[in-house]
C-alpha cells in the first residue's frame, strides 16, 4: 500500500521509496541538458544550441533524420505534454526516406530517445513549420534538454540544480522559469569560474502546473556546457 510523501521527515531513502512507489501520486524527474557550443550570449542548455522556443499551440511533429533511408525502421519516442497540457508519449517509426510524423499534437516537448535495437546515423530534428522542439544527436540517441514544463494537475518540487562546463573560464546560469500566462523569467543564479557547480534545495521550490522550466548559460570562452536539475512532481488532491 503506498502512502503519502512526508516532507517533514526526509530521508537519505525518500529518493529510492519515491522511484520504486513508495509514495501514491509521487514521481520523479530527472533533467539533464548538453549544448556543444555556449558562447558569450546565454543560450539554453540543449541539443540544437541557441535559446529554446516553445510551440504556441499543440502542434504535429515531424522526425527527420539526416540519416535518410539508412534510418529506415528507427523508431522514436517522444515525450511531452497534450493540447490539455497532459503528459503524452507516442512512438513514430521512421520511414525510407528517415521521416515520420505524430499522430497525436503536442503543446510541449521535453524528452525523445531512439527506442528499437536500431540506432540513428544521422541527427534527427522534431519539428513543425521550420522550428526545431527536439533534436537527437547520434552520440547519446536521446534529447539532451535542460527543459521541462510541469503537467497539469501536478505541483513540482524543485530539489537540485547542477552545471559544468569544460573549459576553465567564467559561466553565468540562469535558472529560468515561466508560470503559465507568464513571462519567462530568472529564479536563480549561478557565476562560477568554469568549476562544477551543484545545489541543493533544503526547502524545495514549489513550482505550479504549466511552468516551463530551463537553464541558460553563457561563458567567457566559447564551449561545452552541460547542466540538469530534479523534480518531484505530486498530485494535485
Amino acid at each position: 500500500m503506498t502512502k503519502r510523501l512526508n516532507w517533514n521527515q526526509p530521508t537519505l531513502n525518500t529518493g529510492l521509496a519515491i522511484a520504486i512507489g513508495e509514495f501514491r501520486d509521487t514521481t520523479a524527474i530527472d533533467k539533464f541538458g548538453y549544448n556543444s557550443s555556449v558562447g558569450s550570449t546565454y543560450e539554453t542548455v540543449w541539443d540544437a544550441g541557441d535559446v529554446y522556443a516553445y510551440p504556441g499551440s499543440a502542434v504535429a511533429l515531424t522526425a527527420t533524420s539526416a540519416g535518410g533511408a539508412t534510418d529506415e525502421n528507427v523508431e522514436i519516442t517522444i515525450i511531452g505534454l497534450d493540447e490539455n497540457w497532459a503528459e503524452q508519449t507516442e512512438v513514430v517509426t521512421l520511414d525510407a526516406s528517415g521521416v515520420a510524423t505524430t499522430n497525436n499534437t503536442f503543446i510541449r516537448v521535453f524528452r525523445a530517445y531512439t527506442s528499437n535495437g536500431q540506432d540513428l546515423t544521422g541527427t534527427c530534428n522534431i519539428t513543425n513549420g521550420g522550428v526545431t522542439y527536439a533534436q537527437i544527436g547520434t552520440e547519446f540517441q536521446q534529447t539532451m534538454m535542460a527543459v521541462y514544463t510541469i503537467p497539469a494537475g501536478k505541483t513540482g518540487y524543485l530539489v537540485s540544480g547542477n552545471i559544468s562546463s569544460q573549459k576553465d573560464k567564467d559561466v553565468t546560469a540562469k535558472l529560468m522559469m515561466r508560470e503559465f500566462g507568464g513571462v519567462i523569467r530568472t529564479k536563480g543564479l549561478v557565476l562560477t569560474p568554469g568549476q562544477p557547480f551543484q545545489r541543493q534545495w533544503v526547502v524545495p521550490l514549489a513550482i505550479p502546473a504549466k511552468t516551463d522550466i530551463e537553464i541558460r548559460a553563457k561563458t567567457g570562452a566559447t564551449g561545452p556546457i552541460a547542466a540538469g536539475f530534479e523534480i518531484i512532481l505530486v498530485e494535485n488532491n
